[in-house]
């Protein structure tokens, strides 16, 4: 089976990880893949990785090539992510599509909800990265749910260092909670923030960059607690500071998915996230983590409390379900299902 993949670059996020991870891994189990990309600003680190993994890849700097693109290789099915690879996949050739839905973005349930069910029609099957995003596209987007079903995102292994870290004055014995986020609202990076003022001599580290740095920088201040938060930017050696961690918070007011969530457990580490969205798919509220109300600060310093006192027991819990749930082998089982069914190699 030919499979192309399409989806827009602008750097390396939530979704295009996942390409970094599933097409490799549909790669080792016989499909015959390749990506078409359509390029913005800040695309190359995303190829650099998808080369070393050996997928043959197209990169198209207008957004009407990326159909054109699509049409080459006569792909036996075509593998759209995000708005712009399900528009101009809908014009590509006419093989079958495959859609993945990767977040339950606001903008999807207003007017563009209505193109997005036009563009279903043209769709055999729409994946859905967590039941969340699932029930967002019925409930909130009008999408059929006789056509969708759920693959949840796959990890093996913490990302390979890209580069070094920046020193970060960390006080010695200083509990570090870490946060990796854009710092944008949805995040709830604030949230954070206001629970630290309530977790004395506990550093929080927020790896990400975004609009919002300005104000959670401002709030820092206001809070008394500037000193304690470290906002690095992006680094090239996450990993290493998921394994320094004492608790991954997520304090994210809405999700797709979350990789942070299981990055962290993947590095044996108790997860405190929001109960919203995809959060109770991937933490186990008392057994892997926490779960707490959206904008609650107070409930979340005093759950990042009990984590740091019990992170000894939640670390290899959550460790044993990243594994166990959310490997990468069950996610291109998963992919590979859908491909069979759409392709009739096996019955609906």
């Amino acid at each position: 089976m030919r499979v192309t993949h399409a989806h827009r670059i602008g750097g390396i996020g939530g979704s295009e990880r996942h390409l970094l991870t599933l097409l490799p891994g549909l790669a080792a189990a016989g499909i015959d893949v390749r990506f078409v990309g359509l390029d913005m600003a800040g695309a190359d680190p995303f190829y650099a990785e998808l080369e070393q993994s050996g997928v043959p890849f197209e990169r198209c700097a207008r957004p009407w090539s990326l159909a054109s693109a699509l049409r080459r290789g006569t792909p036996s099915l075509v593998h759209t992510h995000l708005v712009h690879a399900d528009v101009y996949g809908a014009i590509a050739p006419r093989a079958p599509i495959v859609s993945t839905k990767h977040n339950p973005d606001p903008f999807r349930a207003g007017a563009w909800r209505y193109a997005e069910r036009v563009l279903a029609r043209r769709a055999r099957r729409i994946i859905a990265i967590s039941e969340a995003v699932r029930r967002f596209s019925v409930d909130e987007v009008g999408l059929p749910s006789e056509k969708i079903g759920v693959v949840h995102y796959g990890l093996d292994a913490l990302p390979e260092p890209w580069g070094s870290n920046p020193e970060l004055p960390t006080p010695d014995g200083a509990p570090l909670l870490l946060c990796v986020s854009r710092l944008a609202r949805q995040k709830g990076v604030d949230v954070a923030i206001h629970a630290l003022s309530e977790i004395p001599d506990a550093v929080l580290l927020v790896l990400g960059e975004g609009p919002e740095r300005p104000s959670l920088e401002a709030l820092a201040r206001e809070l008394g607690v500037a000193d304690r938060v470290l906002m690095p930017g992006r680094v090239g050696d996450i990993a290493t500071l998921y394994l320094r961690a004492d608790v991954v918070v997520h304090p994210a007011r809405w999700e797709g998915f979350g990789l942070a969530m299981l990055e962290g457990m993947l590095a044996g580490k108790p997860v405190v996230a929001t109960n919203a969205a995809s959060a109770p798919e991937l933490v186990v509220d008392g057994v892997t983590g926490y779960l707490v109300p959206p904008d609650d600060a107070s409930a979340l310093a005093a759950a990042l409390r009990r984590a740091l006192a019990e992170g000894k027991a939640l670390g290899p819990a959550a460790l044993d379900r990243a594994r166990s749930e959310f490997s990468v082998e069950r996610m291109v089982r998963g992919t590979l299902a859908v491909y069979e069914r759409v392709s009739g190699r096996a019955s609906c």
